[in-house]
C-alpha cells in the first residue's frame, strides 16, 4: 500500500480549498473557522494527527510505503523510482521520466480539465504548491499548529519524515 502524507500546514490551506471548490461538499465556513475546526478534528474525515499517529504505528510495516507530498515535488521522478521499486515493477530510465512528466501537478490539473469536458474542471487541484500556508495562517495560527506537530508527532518517524522544521517553520 501506498500512503502520501502532505504537512499539516498545507494540508488545512489545501482543504479549506477543497471544501470550498468541490460542488458536492458544503462550503467551508470562514478561513479562520475552518482552521478551528481543522484543529480540534471536527472536519470530514477527522482529525489530521489522530490520522498521522494511526499510520505511525504501521511505518515499519514492509507492505505499506510512506511517501510525502513534499518529498515527490522535491525529485518526482526518485519517488517515481522508489514507487516502482516497492511495488515490484521493472521501469527503465525513460519510463520514469515518461511517468514523472505525466505525474506533475500541472499535467495532472491539464489533464483533469481536458477530461472533465468542462465539468466542474480543476476541482482537485489548486495551487499544488509547498509553501502556501505562509499565505494563509497567521501568526499565531502557525504557532497553534507548531504546538500540536510538536505535541503529537515531533518524535515519531512519520513526523521526521515530514520534515516539518523545513516545510513549516
Amino acid at each position: 500500500m501506498l500512503v502520501v502524507f502532505r504537512n499539516p500546514k498545507d494540508t488545512v490551506v489545501s482543504y479549506y480549498h477543497f471544501m470550498n471548490t468541490n460542488p458536492v461538499l458544503p462550503n467551508a465556513k470562514s478561513w479562520d473557522s475552518f482552521f478551528t475546526d481543522f484543529m480540534e478534528g471536527e472536519v470530514a474525515w477527522g482529525s489530521y494527527f489522530n490520522h498521522a499517529l494511526a499510520w505511525e504505528k504501521l511505518m515499519d510495516n514492509p507492505n505499506i510505503l510512506m511517501a510525502t507530498y513534499e518529498q515527490m515535488k522535491e525529485n518526482l521522478g526518485q519517488g517515481v523510482q522508489q514507487i516502482s521499486k516497492f511495488f515490484d515493477f521493472s521501469l527503465t530510465e525513460e519510463q520514469v521520466q515518461t511517468i514523472a512528466g505525466q505525474s506533475t501537478f500541472n499535467a495532472m490539473k491539464e489533464s483533469s480539465s481536458k477530461n472533465t469536458h468542462g465539468k466542474h474542471g480543476n476541482v482537485f487541484f489548486r495551487k499544488g504548491e509547498v509553501g502556501d500556508w505562509k499565505n494563509h495562517l497567521s501568526e499565531a495560527q502557525s504557532k497553534q499548529m507548531d504546538e500540536k506537530f510538536e505535541k503529537h508527532l515531533a518524535h515519531t518517524k512519520l513526523g521526521a519524515k515530514l520534515k516539518y522544521d523545513i516545510y513549516c517553520k
